[in-house]
């Protein structure tokens, strides 16, 4: 069985446990996802499996991968993700992978976009403290010096400093899984995923232990 779907982000809400306290959770609608390739070590040099999920118009496909999606004969999908499997002698192209998969307890990794949030400063990019507003200040909120003198001259990579914040692929490990509805297709996650509302992301099981 495989542990791993793509889903879309629907919405924070809050779960009442059995001791009556709130917790915070996400509601991500997790698959049906569909097997639209197999991925073998004598044919491809190692093993997994390509999955689907989403639908997406025909007029929008392109030749060459309608020709591959139509192998499955389930449609033509938004989003294309591999899993890795170490035997994929279960699995076959067209067989519906489901919600069904993960239980109640279990620890799951999310991946998803994070919401981007344009050019900011070192503030608020990164947390810097700002210098004093007194009277002559003109450090309120600069960041300071980012370079070195003569050696080595220039300013190292990463240095933190301004720039485009938000909008990187972001994952939030060991999320535990408070509810599973197979009805709906929905897996609800204890705590905050990565993305806006509708956003895409991948569900896997974490083998972080907390």
């Amino acid at each position: 069985m495989v542990k791993a779907l793509i889903g879309r982000k629907l919405e924070m809400t809050q779960f009442f446990a059995e001791d009556g306290t709130a917790v915070p959770v996400t509601v991500v609608e997790a698959g049906p996802c569909v097997v639209t390739q197999v991925k073998t070590v004598e044919r491809d040099g190692y093993s997994a499996l390509q999955i689907g999920f989403g639908s997406r118009k025909p007029r929008n496909v392109n030749r060459p991968m309608k020709g591959h999606l139509d192998k499955a004969g389930k449609g033509y999908f938004q989003v294309l993700q591999e899993v890795r499997v170490n035997d994929v002698s279960e699995f076959e192209i067209g067989q519906d992978l489901s919600v069904d998969a993960f239980e109640i307890g279990e620890r799951v990794d999310v991946i998803g976009t994070s919401r981007g949030k344009g050019f900011a400063g070192t503030i608020k990019r990164w947390g810097f403290q700002r210098g004093p507003a007194a009277h002559g200040s003109k450090n309120i909120r600069e960041p300071g010096s980012t370079g070195n003198a003569t050696f080595p001259g220039r300013v190292i990579k990463g240095k933190k400093m301004s720039g485009q914040k938000g909008n990187k692929r972001v994952t939030v490990m060991s999320l535990k899984v408070i509810d599973v509805r197979p009805e709906n297709n929905l897996l609800i996650v204890k705590g905050a995923v990565p993305g806006a509302r509708n956003g895409i992301i991948f569900i896997r099981k974490s083998n972080r232990v907390r």
